[in-house]
């Protein structure tokens, strides 16, 4: 069994040449035999020409010459040598022409019948008695031409049964080539149509369609699905190929997650702080509040006391859940989205939120606007962070903006608020969480955002808007990995 694309296409040559080959040589078979044919039809024509010549020929010397001999006429002589000329000239052709023993005896008994007839007829120019009047009365006689003759018709009549035997047996040969042609005409355009199909069907198996799901494939893998396996199926340069591919797949794999494994290292190291900052403030809190129940006898006191330890406790735990989630490394599992799909899921997630502030929400989303290519649930937990933080930046009773557009080769999603602006610059690459003045918030939903985005090869841009408040964009390439046309 050929493996190789090479040894394919080399059969396929070969087959090809040999088809080739074949149809040359029954043309050239097909030439040949009826070039044959021709030319041994155009013989035994010629011989049964020739032949019947030489008949006519002696019949018209023995009444000629013999007439010209009784009348005594002085050319006798000289005709009788002209025809016996002629009718040997005409052996002569007969002997070239033949082409078997058995037609060199035929004709060798014709001329030796015809020297018998020569040697009576020699006799008429030697005899005297030719000359008398009895003599002439019995050339003449129908019986004497009869019994001149009647040796050569025998070896005529043999001769003629020879020719008409071969050309019988020609006439079979021709009809057994004329029943065969139908069948020796299509058989080189059947091979070749065969051939065709085994070579669709054999590249199409073994090349086409490995191709394809190499592709495919390469697609995934390139859409960040490292895990993917490219099936190493067809011809040998196709197998050396997928597996090439899967061991660059899971080369880039570990080399992400070496990289993801020294990203999370390096966050921890640059959270640090923030997290000493960020429980010592609440234990602060909760040990104050335990010293505060020595000095308090009030049970509306007690109580006071004991709902802000809660609380603070409910803080911490939040914040420890969200640090957590943002230092997990990311395993995207893309599926077609829409982006105004997956702000809407988030929206619903805040329509409570909303209500209660009296925040009228203005949505739009553009007739361009196309499918994406991403994890929707990473998506939309992004989206409801920042979400998140334009509702509780907006004013009573202020707007809310989000919109999904198509813009160049990019889809664009932006959220608008009437908020008083971001407190501080966000910084894509910023590992440390942005200071929260919310009571329940824990200033990781940007980092986590920019996180997300980034994995998804998206761009998260923070801007001012001219009439106050703050602009969220995000940029989904298209054509790319991040999302499908």
């Amino acid at each position: 069994m050929l493996r190789s694309l090479r040894g394919l296409l080399l059969t396929y040559e070969l087959a090809l040449l040999l088809l080739v080959i074949v149809t040359g040589a029954l043309g050239g078979l097909s030439v040949y035999f009826w070039r044959e044919a021709s030319t041994e039809s155009l013989r035994l024509s010629r011989l049964t020409h020739i032949m019947h010549h030489v008949r006519s020929d002696l019949f018209r010397q023995i009444r000629e010459v013999t007439r010209a001999r009784l009348m005594e006429e002085t050319a006798a002589l000289a005709l009788y040598s002209r025809y016996s000329r002629r009718i040997d000239d005409k052996f002569d052709a007969l002997r070239q022409g033949s082409a078997s023993r058995a037609e060199a005896l035929a004709i060798q008994g014709m001329q030796r019948a015809y020297r018998v007839i020569q040697q009576d007829m020699n006799n008429i120019f030697g005899d005297p008695y030719a000359a008398s009047q009895l003599g002439r009365l019995r050339i003449l006689e129908s019986d004497h031409e009869e019994q001149l003759v009647g040796g050569f018709e025998t070896a005529f009549r043999a001769f003629d049964r020879l020719l008409t035997s071969e050309h019988a047996v020609l006439d079979r040969r021709v009809g057994e080539w004329v029943r065969l042609t139908p069948v020796l005409i299509p058989l080189p355009i059947l091979l070749a149509a065969v051939l065709v199909l085994l070579s669709r069907l054999s590249l199409q198996h073994r090349f086409v369609s490995p191709m394809a799901r190499l592709i495919e494939g390469s697609r995934l893998l390139s859409a960040g699905a490292l895990d993917h396996k490219v099936s190493a199926a067809g011809v040998e340069e196709v197998q050396q190929l997928a597996l090439a591919i899967n061991h660059m797949a899971a080369e880039l794999a570990r080399s992400r997650d070496a990289l993801v494994e020294r990203e999370r290292q390096a966050a921890l190291g640059a959270l640090v702080p923030v997290i000493a900052h960020n429980i010592r403030n609440p234990l602060a809190s909760i040990r104050a509040s335990a010293q505060l129940l020595d000095c308090v006898e009030m049970r509306e006191e007690i109580h006071e006391i004991k709902q802000a330890v809660i609380q603070t406790v409910d803080r911490l735990g939040r914040w420890v859940t969200s640090l957590v989630s943002y230092l997990h490394p990311h395993k995207l599992n893309r599926t077609r989205a829409r982006p105004s799909r997956m702000l809407a899921t988030a929206l619903g997630l805040l329509a409570a939120r909303i209500a209660d502030k009296g925040l009228r929400l203005d949505e739009r989303s553009g007739a361009d606007e196309p499918e994406v290519w991403a994890d929707a649930d990473l998506i939309e937990q992004a989206l409801f962070g920042l979400l998140s933080n334009a509702v509780d930046a907006s004013p009573v009773g202020g707007r809310l903006t989000v919109a999904t557009h198509g813009e160049g080769n990019c889809c664009v999603l932006s959220i608008d608020d009437d908020g008083p602006g971001m407190p501080f610059d966000p910084e894509a690459d910023g590992l440390t969480p942005g200071p929260s003045t919310k009571r329940y918030g824990t200033g990781l939903g940007i980092p986590f955002a920019f996180k997300v985005c980034n994995a998804h090869g998206w761009k998260l841009a923070f801007s001012t808007n001219p009439a106050g408040g703050t602009r969220v964009t995000i940029e989904v390439p298209l054509g790319g990995s991040g999302s499908i046309v």
